[in-house]
């Protein structure tokens, strides 16, 4: 048993929106973000197949960030729970953040805060692209072919 691949599994970092963006305009490899939350049912739909699908493509280093937007309360421990009951493995942080109107223009001008709602981006192809929605499976191997590419 692997006992860092667990715990790092299982961990939430608390981020403002600066640091998040800082994050992936510094990612020098393929990004999916996703921002969801505990109690959103399409949420937690998704993220199975993005897991799947990112394995795929690990020789290009793609890495799935999953941004919960849960509500303060449920930091760190609910959504920490929840993630290793779900077995959800990603790069976990918590936005630490509560206006939309200051949060969502930072990740995409259109985005009004709906969730789930997904960036594509890699800064060495210049590739972005976002949804304001859930995504099929086929829809997101579409995409993460694209963001490679």
């Amino acid at each position: 048993m692997c006992a860092g691949s667990t715990v790092h599994a299982q961990t939430v970092k608390k981020v403002k929106i600066g640091e998040l963006a800082e994050y992936i305009r510094k990612s020098d490899h393929p990004l999916v973000v996703n921002f969801w939350a505990t109690w959103c049912a399409p949420c937690i739909e998704e993220i199975p197949y993005f897991q799947k699908e990112v394995k795929k493509y690990a020789a290009q280093n793609v890495e799935l960030l999953l941004v919960s937007l849960d509500f303060a309360e449920a930091y760190p421990k609910q959504i920490a729970s929840f993630i290793k009951k779900k077995s959800f493995e990603a790069t976990h942080f918590w936005l630490d953040e509560t206006n939309a109107d200051y949060f969502c223009p930072q990740v995409d001008a259109k985005w009004s805060g709906s969730i789930p709602s997904t960036l594509f981006i890699n800064n060495k192809t210049g590739h972005r692209k976002f949804f304001e929605r859930q995504l099929t499976e086929q829809q997101f191997e579409i995409e993460i072919g694209e963001l490679v590419k």
